[in-house]
């Protein structure tokens, strides 16, 4: 069992999160697993698809499924030791036959992958050749949907707000989600849209504070520029022709 401090944003508190988490280091190839690779999306498509919304004036949604592992169909059979400290009592010598792949499984990522790309394509998505993870349906010229996945967030853009609202609706009958309305944030970046200026940026302020803490760089002074202060640059250094540039 494990536990950890998840932080929200500034609406929500800190709070506790346990999670159960199978030993899949005792897993043998061939046994208890087999094919364990799953995609996910690539940051070159999730930036070339928010380009979209902004030069198109389109919708960006987000959701997120609770608990995504447990939706994948395990193809083995895998038995699992009683939880310390709730085992059955009478019956503490039996083991636990796992239905639904759990975190820590080799294969858990993989079987979700499948789960969800069968439930896209049962509701007319289609996957790219480029990106696995970026699903498609045109309804017309004009009139579509991108839904991007990342393990089990999900970017959905689309040009009618009723089309990504089905489409929840869809979802939501075979997957336990979250609809976390307008996007906010992908991968740790805050989305800040200016929609009537047709722009978009991403922010990676809250992972650039990471990194300074872990090197304890947080509280050093700021400089204007990162080069040392004995640099001198001359107008002689700059590129001139059109490779060097």
């Amino acid at each position: 069992m494990g536990v950890r401090l998840k932080s929200g944003d500034k609406n929500s508190p800190l709070r506790y999160k346990a999670r159960l988490v199978v030993k899949g280091f005792n897993q043998n190839k061939g046994i208890d697993f087999d094919e364990i690779f799953s995609p996910i999306v690539k940051m070159s498509s999730i930036t070339v698809v928010l380009g979209l919304p902004a030069s198109m004036d389109l919708e960006i949604e987000q959701l997120d499924v609770k608990t995504a592992f447990l939706h994948g169909d395990l193809e083995e059979e895998i038995y699992m030791l009683q939880l310390e400290g709730f085992q059955v009592k009478g019956m503490e010598k039996l083991m636990c036959r796992l239905r639904k792949s759990f975190c820590g499984l080799k294969q858990a990522q993989c079987q979700w992958y499948k789960k969800f790309k069968s439930s896209m394509v049962y509701h007319g998505f289609h996957k790219t050749q480029v990106d696995h993870c970026v699903f498609v349906k045109n309804y017309s010229e004009s009139d579509f949907l991108i839904l991007l996945l990342y393990v089990d967030n999900m970017l959905i853009v689309g040009s009618k707000t009723k089309r990504i609202v089905s489409l929840k609706n869809a979802l939501s009958k075979s997957l336990a989600i979250k609809d976390l309305g307008l996007a906010k944030q992908i991968l740790d970046m805050k989305i800040f849209r200016d929609r009537k200026d047709k722009k978009l940026w991403l922010s990676q302020e809250k992972y650039i504070e990471k990194v300074l803490q872990k090197f304890n760089m947080d509280k050093v002074k700021p400089m204007s520029s990162p080069l040392a202060s004995h640099m001198n640059l001359s107008c002689s250094e700059c590129p001139t022709s059109k490779e060097d540039k």
